[in-house]
């Protein structure tokens, strides 16, 4: 009687394990090297002596935070909804130019002078002129900044996606008679999408940015820029400091999130990168 053949190790649970402890690994330095300038931060303030009005403790910080939670958790939201509206609008106008652009030598030359100089307009400058367009209470102001933004980085990109194809893919398609939309959802759109990913990620931090400095111009109270400001000029710098680390999580929740997106939209990118030695 032959006896059932035994288990090979790591045949089912070794690449999970694998995988696992590869995550593992990548977390702890960065996590380690947070903590660690924590500890600097905190411990070094108090062996210099510098004066809380000009750095609060990070247990300051942190137990401003706890105080001015139910303030700042509706800051959270209603700076995070006009990041979020003005993301999304900028990536729609920005994906759609982007088409027009590599379509049409016409569009070309139309909207890169249009993105360009948009994009080198000084968003503080531009901030006034939108809260004046909008009222300074109106979300629209900040998010018309947030589409600005993040217009150019997705459009320059998801360009250079739909563009920097192989020459040799387009001469196959074009063989077997393939007309210009087969070849543009066949080739270029798989070729532009981690282009248009990488720009989301920017987009997506950009968006925060350009949330908080529209609502140092205008916006409720209880807004993440607002508070900034009106702590800040009353000197209570622990507050300000509350609402600008949660301005920082904010933008890093917006830039995980896209990375999520990334990795649900594309997983072979990810199984491409892992496969690497």
């Amino acid at each position: 009687m032959t006896s059932a053949p035994a288990a090979r190790p790591g045949l089912l649970g070794g690449p999970v394990e694998r995988d696992r402890e590869a995550r593992l690994a990548a977390l702890l330095p960065p996590i380690a090297i947070g903590v660690v300038v924590l500890l600097v931060w905190e411990i070094g303030l108090s062996v210099l002596g510098v004066r809380q009005f000009l750095l609060p403790k990070p247990s300051v910080i942190a137990g401003a935070i706890a105080d001015q939670w139910p303030v700042l958790q509706r800051g959270l939201a209603y700076t995070g909804f006009e990041a979020l509206a003005g993301l999304a609008v900028g990536v729609s106008f920005g994906v759609l130019a982007a088409f027009a652009t590599a379509r049409w030598g016409v569009a070309r030359e139309i909207l890169m002078p249009v993105a360009i100089g948009a994009s080198s307009i000084p968003i503080i400058a531009f901030a006034p002129i939108t809260s004046a367009w909008f009222s300074s209470e109106s979300p629209l102001s900040r998010i018309a900044i947030v589409t600005l933004m993040v217009f150019f980085p997705v459009m320059i990109n998801t360009v250079r996606g739909l563009t920097n194809v192989d020459p040799a893919a387009i001469e196959l398609m074009r063989s077997y008679a393939a007309g210009e939309l087969t070849i543009v959802r066949k080739v270029r759109i798989p070729n532009a999408v981690p282009y248009f990913f990488t720009a989301l990620r920017i987009a997506a931090t950009l968006a925060v940015i350009g949330a908080v400095i529209g609502e140092y111009f205008g916006g409720p109270r209880y807004s993440l820029g607002i508070y900034i400001t009106s702590e800040a000029y009353v000197f209570r710098y622990q507050n300000a400091w509350a609402a600008i680390v949660m301005a920082c999580l904010l933008g890093i929740a917006f830039y995980l999130g896209a990375m999520l997106l990334e990795r649900l939209a594309v997983p072979w990118q990810r199984s491409d990168r892992a496969a690497e030695p």
